[in-house]
């Protein structure tokens, strides 16, 4: 049986064109498949196994195409790329579905208080500081002290920004206040993102050539992958934090939402559930996770080196995070 499965499917690269916006979305809406959250450490492990062994040349007996592909991807949603190492449960990709829902509904939700808006903003940069510290570029460990100053930096500056923007919405009409959290989200993006990955920005990420060769680390191709999921990021927002304080405005002022203000929390959450079902992974599909750069926007000294050692590249890759 094991002789029917051809030894030379490509699985470390994805199953479909990443080429193309949409070959890019149908990885994603597999990698960020929120049911991965659900599966044993032992299902984690064998398609690990089932991964490994299969770039080793070893086929499972009995293995499918479609069973490989399947472990490839629970293999993808689980281990980071460049370290080969598990990734934290809620910092994991597959986990931003049911994490972002409920915090992003409770931060729509209680919004119109001081200390709501300092404990929910906390709670999302505290979150966000995992995932993007979990989904970062590279394979240079952070130490235990660096850690703690980006978390610090990132949550403190997003926490201000959040606050800063709440004292300029007291002017604003109510259904502008609802957008606040979007803005304060929109900006500490801007700010948690650079912090948690700042290591990357001093030292740079691994670039590689097309064959996967690493030329060395680039600090101009971590502030190209650093931007990128900036956007990104700001973009998986949109939908979740846009749409649902519209529908809410409506809804709040209908007969039954004034007679069961406790549906609104539950209503909020899975708005922006649905929202997110679908922003996640099409805004992680807006860039490819291989990212690329001419070899000319990169450092001279690297420019230099890889000239000299690879004169006929002319483009690098690396891996830009989530």
């Amino acid at each position: 049986m094991s002789a029917e499965l051809s030894r030379n499917i490509n699985i470390k690269e994805p199953r479909w064109d990443q080429g193309t916006f949409m070959g890019r979305a149908q990885h994603f809406f597999m990698v960020t498949d929120p049911r991965t959250v659900l599966l044993s450490s032992e299902s984690l492990d064998e398609a690990r196994v089932i991964v490994e062994n299969y770039r080793a040349g070893i086929v499972k007996p009995g293995l499918t195409e479609d069973e490989l592909w399947k472990a490839k991807y629970v293999y993808d949603s689980a281990f980071h790329p460049d370290t080969g190492e598990k990734m934290f449960v809620i910092g994991r990709m597959s986990a931003q579905v049911p994490m972002n829902m409920s915090i992003t509904g409770c931060m729509l939700t209680f919004y119109r208080t001081t200390p709501a808006v300092v404990f929910w903003q906390w709670v999302n940069q505290s979150f966000n500081a995992v995932v993007n510290y979990t989904n970062r570029s590279g394979d240079a460990p952070m130490t235990v002290n660096q850690l703690g100053v980006a978390y610090v930096s990132a949550t403190t500056g997003a926490v201000v920004t959040a606050l800063g923007l709440k004292s300029l919405a007291a002017r604003l009409p109510p259904i502008a206040s609802r957008f606040v959290p979007f803005a304060a989200v929109a900006a500490a993006n801007c700010i948690n993102i650079p912090f948690m990955r700042q290591r990357e920005l001093k030292y740079g990420i691994p670039v590689t050539d097309e064959n996967g060769n690493r030329l060395g680390e680039s600090a101009n191709a971590a502030k190209q992958a650093i931007i990128q999921v900036v956007v990104s990021r700001i973009g998986m927002a949109v939908p979740a934090m846009a749409i649902p304080p519209v529908i809410m405005n409506a809804l709040e002022k209908r007969a039954f939402m004034k007679r069961f203000p406790l549906l609104n929390a539950p209503v909020q959450v899975g708005l922006v559930g649905l929202c997110l079902v679908f922003a996640t992974p099409l805004c992680c599909a807006l860039f490819p996770q291989k990212s690329s750069m001419s070899v000319s926007g990169l450092e001279a000294d690297l420019q230099e080196r890889i000239r000299k050692a690879s004169p006929e590249t002319t483009k690098v890759y690396f891996n830009k995070g989530l």
